[in-house]
């Protein structure tokens, strides 16, 4: 396989998956217009010769669909799939032994291999942050930042390469209070394997050395983003799915990899903080200005002839949607070994992956009794949202067959068909069951502040209590409502105004519309009853346009325990049901703006594709 970037870059160009743009472009907003528009359609991957401001080139969509990702690592895919496998279930080794040689030797071989010092002296050149390509997404981002970094720190109690993290954590080059050359911001999210790096170093009262790794083999990048088996570290996978071992070594105390394209190495100090963003991210919104550790800047090294990679973070689907299907495709069925009874977990990119869950799991607890309720299902649920990055999770939406009533195999990456299946058979009065004043994404402004929100648990299990409505209830057509999908409706309010009003102003909706049910009880066309779940938003049109537009605007716009109404809610002991729900999905003033591109770049970048005779079919 690739021994570096460059050689992945020429093998796409032989396979003619490569678009060479040898005009000179500009990092500020320009070059990630270029790869929005040539992502959408699909189009190859690009590498930008002249990035104005730096004499380095720049590549982007080198992951922009699942077959060129799939094609990159070809050579090595089957055996990484194998180990990830052995690691999971370890007694498949001891009862076919003679099977797993192969793999346990690529195993062997992907160990990490220490160089001299003096390799970094012979590869590398040292150079400035000012003169790297300091690319800029976003109109109101806070700066450039590297959008594919490598970030590497050791455990200060237990240090070496092999309790080493390697985590894709946000590094902003420039902009805001940052001395340019001296510092940069580091931006993760609770739950990341530098953060107990940093604790720890914090204790000690000692600054945390810290590594970012730009670039080398496209397996290194993927290796960054791999929720991997405990006690399988992310440089032996990279070495693993490189199909060469992962080659390092350390200069000032700092590890450098000898593979990547840039290396920038630097000290987080103990509980220095700076702010960081605003940065366009993954929900689709901007994340915000926040206090963030900073990397105080020690050297930084660009391999000779290196390529900066770069991609653009937004509304899913972007490039990096590739980098889920891909993890899905490796570790399909890990979760099926960490949570015994689940047997599937997806995390709906089109909803900013995080905020929305879809699992399948078991219903085995009780058999004998003849009523079907979710039971060893709810237990599963805990699981899962104590779980890593699940537990960010602020929806999960849980189901399990039953050979008795299911018409299909469930399939969470059917995601029409699987909210259906749980919408035909929750019992709203029973099967909600909420988390509040608990952790969130840290990117999610839908809650009550940075990390912290609510969940709420939708479970499903037996018989179908009711069949959905194919078009809009005859008690909602007052309201302007549109049918999203059967037994899902958009219903059109004024904005958002405040909490206290919005609860008055369900309070009315919910009165009036259990009045209508009321009295289309005695007629034919009442069909509020198949409509479980409206949907409360600014523009009913855009909801119900398509899935992507219903996933996104209700599941990134609504905080669980305060944006969940109900058709005849109650509360008894501590327990909240309804006949319908009702989330409210309006932007709320407390919500990050969305993304918005620039008119004026949008026709510059369209300029420079129609210059080069690049019809891209939008």
């Amino acid at each position: 396989m690739y021994n570096s970037l460059a050689a992945c870059i020429a093998d796409l160009e032989k396979q003619g998956q490569l678009l060479r743009i040898c005009e000179e472009v500009d990092p500020h907003l320009e070059m990630a217009a270029i790869q929005l528009k040539m992502y959408e359609a699909g189009g190859p991957t690009i590498l930008f010769e002249k990035v104005k401001g730096s004499r380095y080139p720049a590549v982007s969509n080198l992951f922009g669909t699942v077959e060129r990702s799939e094609f990159m690592f070809r050579k090595t895919w089957n055996a990484v799939q194998q180990a990830i496998a052995l690691r999971n279930n370890p007694l498949a080794a001891l009862k076919r032994p003679f099977q797993q040689i192969g793999t346990a030797l690529a195993a062997y071989k992907a160990l990490p291999q220490k160089l001299s010092p003096s390799a970094v002296r012979s590869l590398f050149d040292e150079i400035q942050i000012s003169d790297l390509p300091l690319i800029k997404n976003w109109p109101d981002d806070g700066g450039a930042f590297v959008t594919l970094p490598q970030v590497y720190s050791e455990d200060p109690l237990k240090p070496g390469i092999m309790n080493a993290n390697l985590g894709m954590y946000r590094v902003q080059l420039s902009g805001n209070d940052y001395e340019l050359n001296k510092e940069i911001g580091i931006h993760y999210q609770i739950h990341r394997g530098i953060g107990v790096h940093q604790a720890a170093a914090n204790r000690l009262g000692q600054p945390l050395k810290v590594s970012v790794f730009v670039g080398g083999p496209p397996a290194h990048t993927l290796a960054a983003v791999m929720p991997l088996p405990e006690g399988l570290s992310e440089m032996t996978f990279a070495g693993m799915l490189a199909g060469r071992r992962f080659r390092y070594s350390y200069v000032d105390g700092y590890c450098v990899s000898l593979d990547a394209d840039f290396v920038i190495t630097g000290e987080l100090e103990p509980y220095a903080t700076k702010p960081e963003g605003p940065f366009g991210d993954h929900l689709g919104y901007y994340s915000l200005t926040h206090p963030f550790p900073f990397l105080n800047i020690h050297k930084v090294y660009a391999r000779k002839g290196a390529v900066w990679p770069f991609t653009v973070v937004g509304r899913p689907p972007q490039e990096d949607t590739s980098f889920g299907e891909l993890i899905h495709a490796l570790t399909g069925n890990a979760i099926r070994h960490e949570i015994p009874g689940v047997k599937e977990v997806h995390a709906v990119d089109a909803a900013g992956v995080h905020p929305l869950l879809f699992a399948i799991g078991s219903e085995r607890y009780t058999p004998y009794q003849p009523t079907k309720r979710p039971s060893e299902l709810l237990t599963l649920a805990n699981r899962i949202l104590g779980t890593g990055q699940l537990s960010l999770a602020k929806f999960l939406w849980i189901a399990a067959e039953d050979g008795e009533s299911s018409d299909a195999p469930l399939n969470t990456h059917d995601e029409e068909a699987f909210m259906r299946y749980i919408l035909e058979r929750i019992d709203l009065r029973r099967d909600l069951h909420f988390q509040t004043e608990t952790t969130i994404d840290t990117l999610d402004y839908s809650g009550t502040g940075l990390n912290t929100g609510s969940k709420v648990i939708l479970a499903a299990y037996g018989d179908r209590l009711r069949e959905l409505s194919k078009e809009v209830p005859s008690e909602l057509r007052e309201f302007a409502a549109e049918l999203v999908f059967p037994g899902v409706v958009a219903l059109p309010m004024t904005p958002f105004v405040s909490y206290e009003q919005a609860e008055r102003e369900m309070s009315v909706l919910s009165e009036r519309l259990a009045s209508l049910a009321n009295l289309a009880k005695q007629d034919a066309n009442g069909e509020l009853s198949g409509c479980p779940l409206i949907i409360v938003c600014d523009d009913a049109s855009f909801v119900s346009q398509s899935l992507a537009n219903f996933l996104w605007v209700t599941f990134t716009r609504s905080n669980p325990s305060h944006d969940l109404y109900g058709v005849n809610s109650f509360q008894r002991f501590k327990h909240w049901g309804c006949d319908q729900l009702i989330i409210d999905a309006r932007i709320k003033p407390h919500h990050a703006p969305p993304l918005v591109a620039d008119a004026a770049v949008e026709q510059r970048a369209q300029a420079v594709l129609e210059e080069l005779n690049i019809q891209l079919s939008l």
